[in-house]
């Protein structure tokens, strides 16, 4: 899975260039829950909502709850700066 492209894809405006691969990832479970990190990378590995539910433990319902929490926790601002260089 491409972290840098997972994260862009999400985030509405970038403000500058993303951290490098680890260092994104080591960024993303500091500021998710691990929950939502679980999710971010399922959905990273082409997983539909049905196989994430399955593969994190949790209803159908809640997977959309958590990329919806997820993608407005990633556009706040103070995270989208921690995010890049």
């Amino acid at each position: 899975m491409n972290y840098r492209k997972e994260v862009r894809s999400l985030i509405e405006k970038l403000v500058g260039d993303l951290k490098e691969e680890e260092a994104l990832i080591e960024t993303l479970k500091r500021k998710l829950t691990k929950k939502e990190f679980k999710v971010f990378v399922a959905q990273g590995n082409g997983l539909s909502k049905e196989d994430i539910a399955k593969e994190v433990r949790i209803e159908l319902d809640r997977v959309e709850e958590v990329l919806k929490a997820l993608k407005k926790k990633i556009n706040q601002e103070k995270i989208k700066k921690e995010l890049c260089e």
